[in-house]
């Protein structure tokens, strides 16, 4: 298990294919298009849903549509279950707070299952208010994504509810509520998809979870941190699960009460500072996390607005690291998933460089690189070949005070101290997946676009007042595009502070002057920038286009891409 702290040598295997072969066949045969069944009542027991096919999908207007695909014969069924329930975990150093977690583990378990397979995942939700999961990145059917009150009821506490759904890609996911700012707890897993004629080769796996910590710190929690961010102003995503509304009876399409959303935060030349905030009517209960100073030259400026006590990797502090122990000579693939709320990590293993090898689950041209920046919701895969010693993999939270870190072990000696930072955190760094380039295997093919759909990220930090085309978000404003267009997707951003930007149900691809770039589903786009994106509009339903700074989009920076079949 990768949350070991004393990580046994895993058996070696052996991967071999010419790149990308398998992950073309997997990719074409299964694509979700958004058909499925009803989503049950959330206040009960939710029942299982109908295999893909079998009863259609919410269409823009709300009205069920015709599914679109059949399942395959082939591939298996994977079965789990999950709950959603508050716990005291310790995270190192003999500190435990009190949060939120997936089966009372920090961070939950991994899943994994084959491209191709059927997943069923049943959640039951143990905690004192709804939750759902939605799944971060996969190209799943528009009743599976976990998005209350857009593709599912939420799910009420003592409920449960099963989702069900093909995997059609392999690569590095992983699973989140979709609700209030739960992400900011524990309640985060990694979902791995293996590719069933894998091409890379490697001895060993590690994979790494990212995380910014203060739930249960002193009393921190983060409805108390967006209060203040906000002065009281409400939230206006989905859910608004942290004041109290209880959205379960809703019906799929229903207008929401109130919201959910997301934050930010980067190495720089300024120490951070506290920042004095209004408290909101609401009292607040733990210590003031808010900050300013927070800088970094490779984010455009200003990092973020949270000051977070503690950065964790695999749910520990770095004074207690998680080990991963291998062998010297081991090909080991590091699989990067960023789950914290507001802050990008610029990550580095100290006496190795790091060959990119995937970005968002899909496969690029190889990378050479000392160190990367990831946001918030991306993931890398890497490779490196392990040395003989021990070895700090430091996590350093860009532009703010801290770092998270693990450690790679190949032989005896003491640990790295934890305010270890390897000198390939100051040498060449991946700023941003724009410098990648996809494999031929999953280059989207050149098309001119037969739509453009231009979103504008506004809002001001000391307002806090994030939205979408000067306006929070809403469910009855929507962007709509055709079943079958190239649809390009252009986000401007007019505002002072980079922005994450992740799209549901689809990857990607960074658009150029003349060429398609990287597959994505999240990216980052610098202040007073525009990222382009072009996508294909081949999975029908309600998709959620967003910040993934959970302050941001909790504060209403968010909007809806709507097709039918």
């Amino acid at each position: 298990m990768y949350r070991q702290q004393d990580h046994p040598r895993p058996t070696p295997r052996t991967r071999r294919a010419v790149l990308g072969a398998g992950i073309a066949a997997a990719g074409s045969a299964v694509l979700a298009a958004c058909s499925g069944g009803d989503a049950g009542p959330a206040g009960r027991a939710g029942r299982e849903a109908p295999a893909p096919g079998a009863g259609g999908s919410v269409s823009g207007d709300g009205k069920k549509v015709s599914p679109t695909w059949t399942p395959s014969p082939e591939g298996k069924l994977r079965h789990r279950t999950f709950t959603a329930t508050p716990a005291t975990v310790e995270i190192g150093g003999g500190r435990t707070v009190r949060t939120s977690v997936y089966n009372g583990e920090l961070p939950g378990e991994e899943v994994r299952i084959t491209a191709g397979d059927m997943l069923e995942l049943t959640l039951a939700n143990h905690l004192p208010e709804p939750t759902t999961v939605h799944w971060h990145g996969i190209a799943l059917r528009n009743d599976m994504d976990g998005v209350p009150d857009v593709t599912q009821p939420s799910i009420r506490p003592g409920g449960e509810f099963t989702y069900r759904f093909r995997t059609p890609h392999p690569g590095t996911y992983w699973f989140h509520p979709h609700l209030g700012l739960q992400v900011d707890r524990g309640m985060y897993a990694p979902l791995i998809v293996d590719d069933p004629n894998e091409p890379l080769e490697y001895d060993a796996e590690w994979i790494v979870l990212l995380d910014d910590w203060l739930d249960g710190v002193d009393g921190s929690t983060a409805e108390d941190v967006f209060d203040r961010l906000r002065k009281g102003k409400p939230a206006m995503g989905h859910g608004s699960a942290h004041r109290g509304h209880d959205d379960g009876d809703r019906p799929v399409g229903a207008k929401p009460s109130g919201g959910v959303a997301a934050g930010y935060g980067p190495p720089g030349a300024h120490a951070p500072e506290r920042r004095d905030a209004s408290p909101s009517p609401r009292a607040t209960k733990g210590p003031d996390r808010l900050m300013t100073g927070a800088h970094s030259p490779l984010l455009g400026g200003h990092a973020g607005d949270v000051a977070y006590p503690h950065y964790l990797v695999n749910g520990r502090t770095p004074d207690d690291p998680a080990q991963f122990r291998a062998r010297p000579g081991d090909r080991i693939r590091l699989r990067l998933i960023n789950a914290g709320a507001e802050t990008p990590f610029r990550v580095a293993l100290g006496g190795h460089r790091l060959t990119i090898t995937h970005s968002d689950g899909f496969p690029v041209r190889h990378h050479r690189t000392d160190a990367l920046l990831i946001g918030m919701g991306e993931r890398y895969d890497a490779l490196i070949t392990a040395k003989d010693g021990v070895f700090p993999l430091t996590a350093l939270a860009e532009g703010k005070n801290g770092a998270a870190m693990a450690v790679l072990r190949t032989a005896s000696g003491a640990l790295p101290g934890p305010d270890a930072r390897p000198a390939e955190l100051r040498r060449a760094v991946l700023p941003s997946a724009r410098r990648l380039e996809p494999h031929e295997s999953v280059r989207l093919d050149r098309r001119r676009p037969d739509r453009i759909v231009r979103v504008t990220f506004t809002g001001d930090m000391n307002d806090y007042d994030w939205g979408t085309d000067h306006r929070p978000y809403m469910p009855d404003r929507v962007h709509r595009v055709e079943h079958g267009e190239r649809v390009r997707l252009v986000v401007i951003n007019a505002t002072d502070m980079w922005h994450p930007v992740h799209l549901h149900g689809h990857t990607y691809a960074l658009a150029g002057i003349d060429s398609h770039g990287a597959r994505k589903d999240t990216a980052t786009v610098l202040p007073h920038n525009k990222l382009v994106l072009d996508f294909d509009a081949d999975n029908p339903g309600l998709w959620m286009l967003h910040c993934h700074n959970l302050y941001h989009s909790e504060s209403g920076m968010m909007t809806t891409i709507v097709y039918d079949p």
